[in-house]
């Protein structure tokens, strides 16, 4: 059984970001100098992103979150420009060295990003989204995911779980692809996500931290396999983060509480199935080094660059 470590975004050990924005009232101000502007951030990012993932390579980590901040305004109506040819070169580079050296990348778009919310325009600029998503990891000639939040609980969550049926059913194949949907810590819980996936056939994220705020008497005994079942052949993925503190059961800590992620993988070590785990702490990086340093100390599981083996 193996367990693949990995984190999101931006790395706080070394001083680089990839979601370096614009926004589009700067652009629209830049006037004629706008699209100079954007193709200097634009370049910045991939820069910065070719750097964040040869210090995970560095540092054994195969497993990372791309920013949704990569291409600024990719999404803006307004905004007419080629975000796809003109960087051909550095999506091929990209895709290179995550193919090259077996990363697992995947995204997790903003929470504006619903496909079954119940303004069109919404619903219209989500699938756009997707759309670009899908050009860039072709650029990239990558097979990656996108994740997802069922969204919107308007009318309750059994139209809002008819909605996103109904939204998704009308997406083209290679978008529907993409997908893959986690529970959430308010509104749509594991039982929900769970159903809703089987009947899609596509895979459910398990977000355990969301589970355990947003639970009635469910074991995540009961449904680990069901969930890893969804990815059928895939290695599925989860994500785990630690509450703030009592008061803020919600909000991500730094760090991730050792405690709990070895009770986690003790409760569910009886799948026998490999699988990733994105952790969602603030530290990023420091803390998944932190973390498998008190494995070292706490457990006898046997760690070899950063992946756990039970």
């Amino acid at each position: 059984m193996k367990i693949r470590l990995g984190y999101a975004c931006v790395p706080v050990t070394i001083d680089e970001t990839s979601s370096h924005t614009l926004t589009y009232t700067h652009y629209k101000k830049l006037g004629d100098r706008g699209n100079d502007k954007l193709d200097s951030v634009i370049k910045s990012n991939f820069e910065s992103l070719e750097k964040i993932l040869k210090y995970n390579i560095r540092n054994d980590i195969t497993f990372f979150r791309m920013t949704s901040e990569l291409i600024p305004l990719a999404n803006h109506p307004d905004v007419h420009y080629d975000f796809i040819n003109q960087y051909k070169n550095y999506y091929k580079k990209i895709g290179n060295i995550i193919k090259e050296n077996n990363i697992r990348l995947d995204m997790h778009p903003s929470a504006y990003t619903v496909l079954n919310s119940v303004n069109e325009d919404v619903v219209s600029s989500t699938i756009n989204i997707l759309k670009f998503y899908q050009k860039m990891y072709k650029s990239m000639d990558i097979n990656s995911k996108v994740v997802l939040h069922v969204g919107s609980k308007v009318g309750g969550k059994r139209l809002g779980i008819k909605r996103f049926i109904d939204n998704f059913n009308k997406l083209d194949k290679e978008i529907q692809e993409l997908i893959v949907v986690e529970n959430d810590d308010k509104s749509y819980n594991i039982r929900n996500v769970l159903s809703l996936c089987e009947k899609l056939n596509i895979p459910m994220v398990l977000d355990y931290h969301h589970f355990k705020v947003n639970k009635n008497n469910e074991k995540i005994e009961d449904y680990i396999e069901r969930i890893f079942n969804t990815w059928s052949c895939e290695v599925p993925k989860i994500h785990f983060s630690s509450p703030k503190d009592k008061k803020n059961k919600r909000s991500h800590n730094d760090y991730i509480n050792v405690d709990d992620f070895i009770d986690f993988l003790e409760k569910i070590k009886f799948t026998k199935r490999d699988f990733d785990v994105m952790i969602e702490a603030k530290k990023k990086d420091e803390a998944l080094f932190r973390l498998i340093r008190e494995l070292k100390y706490k457990t006898d599981y046997k760690i070899e660059k950063n992946t756990i083996f039970l």
